[in-house]
């Protein structure tokens, strides 16, 4: 009787052993590396995508789809695209977005490019969100934006004729969720990579620039001129920003604490999200409440224009006299230079197009 216990015994181990050794297949997406720009590669370190979502063909193709679908709206009227418009680099040439409802909010759309390299992961003006998949998650549910639910979104979704079979393609799985949802967004919005500005080229020896665009450089390196580079980098730093956030003089009182009203913090009070330079020539009104029609106003601000308050950066080392002072001829130069940094082919790019 033992004997025989112990010979089904084996079969079973036998039969086990053998499930164990078979091959199961799973499904995997087609890999797409980001396309690291020459000055990138040189000058910073690059970017540290998350593990759980790497780039791939279907995902990226699957993102830039729900990015210009308004289908992610409770009304289906209005998509991603629409407050960060490709033309404007990605940001809205209205001061304030207009939502479903035709609300506006408070604040600038920020443009979108070159988002993989904010090492700190925080976004938004104030940085309330934690990652791009984050950031991606917040308007569809937002009140004033698209006003609709996750919920709502995710049922669409799952009854549209080709999503499930897109995600299918994208996840290995056809069953739709807001994760899956943010995590193709995300995927597209690293593909937004710009660094081909007269500048860019300027610097890998393909172009040359004018005797303005260069002093404009010397005016924006010089501390004792436009000190621009301690926030906004340099040619060193191809993103044009340090992704840091500051107290840049705007208000001696405040109506929108900022990154204050994110950490609870006074000393915070105030206090935005450096932006780029890049693509200035596309991206008008500036600041984070788009306050300043024209890079001019911009310029002005920081040479006659600053206000003190408790939380000023002391970066802004001539707040005391109301700004830097520059000159007519420093002023156009600078102007001349930043313009410099605007990247005509990312505007135009048929891989971010709604084609």
């Amino acid at each position: 009787m033992k004997k025989g216990i112990a010979h089904i015994g084996f079969i079973v181990v036998f039969i086990c052993s053998s499930c164990s050794n078979e091959s199961v297949e799973t499904y995997v997406a087609t890999p797409s590396p980001l396309q690291i720009p020459q000055l990138f590669e040189d000058n910073i370190l690059n970017p540290v995508l998350p593990i759980d979502n790497p780039q791939t063909v279907e995902g990226i193709a699957l993102g830039k789809k729900l990015f210009f679908d308004p289908i992610l709206s409770a009304d289906n009227t209005q998509a991603c695209a629409d407050c960060h418009a490709p033309e404007n680099a990605f940001s809205d040439a209205d001061r304030f977005s207009a939502g479903v409802d035709g609300i506006r909010g408070s604040r600038n759309s920020m443009p979108l490019f070159n988002l993989a390299w904010n090492y700190d992961d925080k976004f938004f003006w104030d940085g309330s969100a934690f990652s791009l998949e984050h950031q991606a998650f917040v308007p569809v549910s937002d009140p004033i934006e698209m006003k609709s639910s996750w919920t709502q979104l995710e049922t669409e979704l799952q009854q549209h004729p080709e999503y499930p079979n897109l995600f299918q393609q994208a996840f290995g799985t056809s069953k739709i969720d807001s994760i899956l949802v943010t995590k193709a967004i995300a995927q597209f919005e690293r593909t937004l990579i710009s660094a081909n500005s007269k500048f860019d080229k300027y610097l890998l020896g393909e172009a040359t620039l004018t005797s303005e665009e260069l002093n404009g450089f010397n005016v924006f390196m010089d501390e004792t001129k436009g000190d621009c580079f301690h926030c906004h980098g340099s040619d060193k730093n191809p993103l044009w920003t340090d992704n840091i956030f500051h107290n840049n003089g705007l208000d001696a009182t405040f109506t929108d604490l900022g990154l204050g009203a994110v950490t609870g913090d006074p000393a915070d009070n105030g206090k935005f999200k450096t932006p780029s330079l890049r693509n200035l020539a596309f991206t008008a009104p500036y600041m984070h409440d788009g306050r300043f029609a024209t890079l001019d106003d911009v310029i002005n601000h920081y040479s006659e224009g600053l206000q003190n308050s408790p939380t000023i950066d002391p970066l802004m080392k001539k707040v005391a006299q109301g700004g830097v002072q520059l000159s007519a001829q420093d002023k156009a130069d600078l102007k001349a230079f930043l313009l410099a940094l605007s990247d005509d082919e990312f505007i135009s790019n048929p891989n971010f197009l709604n084609q």
